[in-house]
């Protein structure tokens, strides 16, 4: 059984980010995203099967062809997970503010 990549993968990648904004604006097929790289197309296609088990994309048949069409909701695990981090990061350095304050308030004036 495959274990499923999760979307901080996904976007670890530059090239992978890439796709995503090229997906985010029209669904691409495989062809058209590989042309934008300088990579083999089976290169891009990795990326491609790793955005789709992330959930960021979907992957679609029209006949022959394969089309890419951005799923980008996963992309809130990411949003909530920096939003928590600055929340985090935003109170500890209030707390460090405040220390800092009371200390330099409390040296001896020369």
């Amino acid at each position: 059984m495959e274990s499923r990549r999760d979307v901080f993968q996904a976007i670890a990648d530059p090239t992978r980010r890439q796709i995503i904004a090229m997906l985010s604006r029209q669904p691409l097929n495989v062809n058209t995203i590989s042309e934008q790289f300088d990579v083999s197309r089976q290169a891009v296609s990795l990326h491609v099967k790793i955005l789709a088990e992330c959930g960021l994309i979907v992957i679609k048949r029209q006949g022959r062809e394969r089309f890419c069409e951005a799923q980008l909701e996963k992309l809130n695990e990411v949003a909530d997970w920096v939003d928590h981090c600055r929340q985090f990061w935003t109170q500890q350095f209030k707390s460090l503010d405040k220390y800092l304050a009371k200390v330099r308030s409390q040296k001896p004036k020369k």
